[in-house]
């Protein structure tokens, strides 16, 4: 989710195999493992930047993201983000807070990165 809207905000043609691709990844499959707030802000900035800028540099924005991340929300793993974990009985959008909030916080990087 946080890939498409990130796409549809900085006008990024994403292919319809990368969401494939990025399938299990939301917490590696409900595993609790990093979260897929920041992983779908880190598949962009591949997207976006690796062509442009080089692996190494994306990957140093990658990081920068993460750290970012981490210092404003506490962690990167869904385990830790979402402490409830994945019961049935939770209610269909649990995260939606936190997801808008991740988003906006996204954006905001982003666009920081553009207007450098």
């Amino acid at each position: 989710m946080v890939l498409k809207i990130l796409g549809e905000v900085f006008n990024v043609d994403i292919h319809p195999q990368v969401y494939d691709c990025a399938v299990g990844m939301h917490g590696a499959g409900q595993y609790g493992a990093q979260c897929g707030l920041v992983e779908g802000a880190l598949m962009f900035l591949g997207l976006r930047y690796a062509q442009q800028k080089g692996a190494e540099k994306t990957a140093a924005l990658c990081k920068q993201l993460a750290t970012n991340f981490e210092r404003r929300f506490g962690s990167l793993l869904c385990r830790e983000l979402r402490p409830e974990g994945f019961k049935k009985d939770n209610p269909p959008h649990l995260c939606e807070p936190r997801t808008v909030e991740a988003v906006l916080f996204h954006i905001e990087f982003i666009t920081n990165l553009e207007n450098r």
